[in-house]
């Protein structure tokens, strides 16, 4: 699918492409990515000021306001 610029996606003030609500419902389905226009009603992926590409939906955090981030492969002392 050829995306529209401006009808299916923008690029915000720091130049990210941003999907837009009418194509995220041409595609179908939610991808649980916490989009910005999500018109499924999904919005608890993660903080909004870090860069999806550094977000990790799989890793798991013993408490939110901690940096510690669980490793299944790190060396157990």
């Amino acid at each position: 699918m050829n995306l529209i610029p401006k009808e299916d996606y923008y690029y915000d003030e720091f130049g990210r492409m941003v999907l837009t609500a009418k194509y995220l419902l041409k595609r179908g389905h939610c991808c649980q990515s916490g989009c910005k226009h999500c018109p499924y009603g999904y919005s608890e992926k993660v903080d909004p000021e870090i860069p999806s590409e550094l977000q990790d939906p799989w890793q798991t955090r013993e408490h939110p306001n901690q940096d510690w981030v669980y490793d299944p492969d790190a060396d157990e002392d």
